[in-house]
């Protein structure tokens, strides 16, 4: 339904009501017109009856009929009337435009009755003998001893009546136009001056639809829009602070929400997403962009987590479990939500990473294990050769000898698992506590002083140990750590290469960092091991380790010592051609 502006609704409305108000009016004034002229015309002609009655009194008989036509005639030129004389009997004794010869009796005249028995007859009618509407007014003639004589009748042809109105209804008509005319300007300028204010509170309306809520509007003159301007700018002015108090909460929960370390996310009891905060977009894999509109199932296809949140809308409990999500380990918590009218419309779950504690306890659990494992061994060989000679081979001196050596070189091996785990520790405990004091010095010193230290061994497996490293050389260092370190790298280059071989320790800069290399030509490491290298007890051959008197925790140490100093390490390698270790320290 197409609608009209309010201006053309009022102004034919107006223009409706003057209208008829004017047609009321005019046919009022015409009816009065119409009335007042019949009564002026009844009045005029009777006067006129009356002029010439007292003309004719004396004379009003039939023998008298010839002067009395001849004087009709006359008199009606004068006055412009239709004059007739009739005597008591109804006889035409003169008529000013017929012969009265030949004219019908007239005593059966509504006019003629009327007058012979009052004092006047009004009648308006068809004329038979004229063949045109009249209006009729006779008046009785009598004697002077009051006998009835006749009757004098004056008349008009409707047509002068109507042609005489015709210009009065004509003045009225054109009276009306102009004041419809008039109203309808009038009606225009008033519906303006309401419509307008109207007008402009719409398009205030839409402003505020639109967001300008600082929009104002004006006061009308009206007042009863003046009043209702004021309650829209009111409205906004609410509406305004109403929508800012939303927008800092909604702002704020979204700065909570994508501050927190742990993943949130909320669902409706149709499971489709509500929020998800950036830590649950993280964990979960998914976009920004993705999630909005859609399910859970849609959004994340995780059976684990959807029976999660299945369960938590279906007993409307609060539960906590953990479930496996791609890579990552979470802890989940979920809970019931409620609206202001306690009413359940969703589930809100919180999930924490705690993948980092699972492989924590992994590496708590396979370190107990190693532990275990390489104590076992060296204590299970003490315990049983120290049974031996106490079960008498103690008196074989020979015998005696050897397994007192064999005790010894365990013992030694113990002694070394657990300096090396101590040594481990400390490192561990002083990086942690920032005890470790790291002090401007020179890179060169420390490797001389490591590969002094390692110089023997090499020299009995007859491989050289070239050093390739710039004097300026400096770094912020712990040089008893840092030693240890590359002693560490430098044992075990020597130990798996073989005899003639080469060891290269090369220092050069890269960028923000220095970075030391220890390069052999043994047997190098297949890439499969590459990644648990630097791990606690870690082996890739167990048993060629234990003949070589490591613990295993030789790589752990520098891989430690490396971080102690706010650096890393990495390893390349290529099974039969050698591998190179590298310790990165930051420099500035």
């Amino acid at each position: 339904m197409k609608h009209k502006k309010l201006l053309w609704q009022l102004v034919p409305t107006y223009l409706a009501i003057t209208l008829g108000a004017l047609l009321l009016v005019g046919w009022l004034a015409a009816n009065t017109v119409h009335r007042f002229y019949i009564s002026q015309t009844e009045t005029d002609l009777e006067v006129r009856a009356h002029l010439i009655k007292e003309q004719v009194k004396k004379d009003f008989n039939l023998v008298n009929r010839l002067s009395l036509d001849s004087l009709s005639e006359a008199l009606s030129q004068i006055s412009s009337t239709r004059i007739t004389f009739i005597d008591i009997n109804g006889n035409v004794l003169g008529d000013s435009d017929e012969d009265p010869a030949e004219m019908e009796n007239h005593s059966d005249r509504p006019e003629i009755k009327q007058a012979l028995t009052a004092q006047k007859g009004v009648s308006i009618r068809y004329s038979t003998t004229l063949k045109k509407r009249m209006m009729y007014l006779a008046i009785p003639v009598k004697s002077d001893a009051n006998e009835s004589l006749g009757v004098v009748r004056v008349s008009l042809p409707l047509v002068t009546i109507k042609d005489a109105l015709a210009h009065v209804y004509s003045g009225i008509a054109m009276g009306g136009l102009l004041g419809l005319i008039l109203a309808a300007v009038i009606s225009y300028l008033v519906s303006k001056r309401i419509s307008n204010p109207l007008i402009e509170m719409k398009s205030g309306a839409i402003a505020f639809a639109s967001g300008k809520l600082n929009h104002r509007l004006t006061s009308p003159p009206v007042e009863e829009l003046s009043e209702l301007s004021t309650a829209m700018n009111k409205m906004a002015v609410d509406l305004s602070k109403r929508i800012e108090t939303v927008t800092r909460q909604r702002n704020e929960l979204e700065a909570v929400l994508s501050s927190m370390v742990e993943g949130v996310f909320a669902v409706d009891i149709e499971e489709k997403l509500l929020r998800v905060n950036r830590s649950a977009q993280a964990l979960l894999g998914v976009k920004s962009e993705n999630w909005q509109g859609r399910t859970l199932t849609e959004a994340v296809r995780n059976p684990d987590l959807q029976r999660f949140v299945i369960d938590i809308l279906e007993n409307h409990e609060t539960i906590e479990d953990e479930i496996v999500v791609g890579d990552k380990f979470l802890q989940v918590h979920g809970t019931i939500l409620h609206d202001a009218a306690d009413r359940e419309f969703g589930a809100l779950v919180v999930m924490n990473d705690i993948t980092r504690l699972r492989k924590l306890e992994n590496i708590r659990r396979e370190f107990a294990a190693n532990v275990s494992h390489e104590l076992r061994t060296p204590i299970t060989s003490i315990k049983g050769f120290v049974e031996t000679l106490r079960d008498g081979a103690i008196d074989d001196k020979e015998s005696a000898v050897h397994f007192l050596d064999i005790t010894a070189k365990h013992t030694n091996r113990l002694n070394a698992i657990i300096e090396d785990l101590l040594s481990l520790a400390r490192i561990e405990q002083n990086t942690e506590s920032d005890r470790i004091e790291l002090t401007r010095g020179s890179v060169r010193d420390v490797i001389m002083s490591a590969v002094g230290i390692s110089l023997q061994k090499a020299s009995e497996k007859g491989i050289p140990i070239e050093i390739n490293c710039s004097v300026d050389a400096h770094a912020d260092i712990a040089a008893p750590l840092l030693e240890r370190a590359i002693v560490n790298l430098l044992d075990n280059a020597i130990n798996y290469s073989g005899k003639g071989s080469q060891v290269m320790v090369n220092v050069e800069k890269q960028n923000s960092e220095i970075v030391i290399s220890v390069k052999d030509s043994g047997c190098g490491i297949d890439a499969e091991y590459l990644p648990r290298l630097f791990e606690r007890f870690y082996r890739v051959d167990p048993d060629r380790s234990r003949k070589l008197g490591g613990t295993g925790l030789g790589l752990a140490i520098v891989k430690h010592i490396a971080l102690a100093h706010n650096g890393k390490v990495s390893v390349e390698s290529k099974l039969g051609e050698g591998s190179e270790f590298r310790i990165y320290l930051p420099h500035s």
